[in-house]
């Protein structure tokens, strides 16, 4: 009889794998239509829709930090017909701001699409080539270096408090709404220091009006290959890189899961795919369900740590 049901319980995944998916596929999108997430999410829906025999619908939900578009996927059938592509925003909210989702507890990852790298960048007036050089002359002019930021709690912001809780810097954090107008102080020298994305600022870089000194990730970036690491600099146990990751509601049948994560990975592999990701400063990932699982979770806790020392409040 254990036998006979064990066989028919397995029979009965394999139907819903089979049978999946059975109708268009929703992919939510926690923020407006036009950004970076909302393009990458666009590339990958339509090869997804040929693969899966389905339209991917890509329904941009913005809000609440990305909260609405999360609360809508956590609502959502548990069949894999409706999916969330989220970034670190997605971890970080919840630690900030009163939140009806946990990340850990109420997705299921499914993969990471891509990471994006940060840059460490000064304006020329600050004496400094390089990151010892910064640190040091942040400690000997205390309250004199400006950093920008993306808003109070945004990945930038928190991975400026980590480079600061790792050296001891001594920088004021000067919050935007975006980094557009930052990026506008920073070449008049009212702003001395930033972590923003490679992307947005090469411009800058390549006609020398900014400095960049390290990139946030544990590798050198493939766009800046002569710029360190932070890690290669001396700043011990920082890794950071914004990022787009897949979720699907927790209860997901795990072949559904497995069939979008193989389907998923696949895309990413392709030339078109990477030529993309390529130009946009950032690498494809497309780790496993439970890699990415593990990730999400030591990222919260890194980002529960670094608010809890820095002592940062929600705006």
């Amino acid at each position: 009889m254990i036998r006979l049901t064990i066989s028919l319980l397995g029979a009965l995944a394999l139907s819903a794998q089979a049978a999946y998916p059975d109708k268009p596929v929703r992919l939510i999108v926690p923020l407006s239509a036009g950004g970076g997430m909302d393009t990458v999410t666009r590339a990958v829906a339509t090869p997804l829709s040929e693969k899966l025999g389905q339209t991917v619908v890509v329904d941009n939900r913005a809000g609440g930090g990305g909260a609405i578009g999360a609360e809508l996927t956590k609502e959502a059938p548990k069949d894999g017909h409706t999916l969330l592509m989220a970034s670190a925003t997605f971890v970080i909210h919840p630690l900030l701001y009163p939140a009806r989702y946990v990340p850990t507890r109420d997705y299921a990852a499914i993969t990471q699409v891509t990471r994006q790298p940060y840059v460490l960048m000064v304006h020329p007036g600050i004496p400094a080539k390089n990151v010892r050089e910064l640190v040091a002359y942040t400690k000997a002019n205390p309250n004199k270096v400006n950093y920008a930021s993306a808003g109070q709690g945004s990945l930038i912001h928190l991975t400026t408090e980590l480079f600061k809780v790792r050296t001891g810097a001594d920088m004021n954090h000067i919050p935007y709404k975006g980094m557009g107008g930052a990026y506008i102080d920073m070449l008049s020298g009212r702003i001395q220091a930033a972590f923003p994305s490679i992307i947005s600022v090469l411009p800058h870089l390549k006609t020398g009006k900014l400095r960049a000194l390290a990139v946030s990730s544990a590798q050198r970036a493939a766009t800046l290959p002569d710029i360190p690491s932070l890690q290669e600099a001396g700043v011990p146990n920082i890794d950071v890189s914004n990022w787009y990751g897949l979720f699907a509601p927790a209860g997901t049948p795990r072949p559904v899961i497995d069939r979008i994560h193989r389907e998923v990975v696949d895309i990413l592999k392709t030339a078109d795919m990477q030529k993309r990701m390529a130009g946009d400063g950032a690498d494809g990932v497309g780790n496993t369900p439970a890699e990415f699982a593990a990730y999400v979770k030591a990222e919260s806790a890194r980002w529960a740590e670094v608010i809890k020392k820095s002592s940062i409040k929600a705006d």
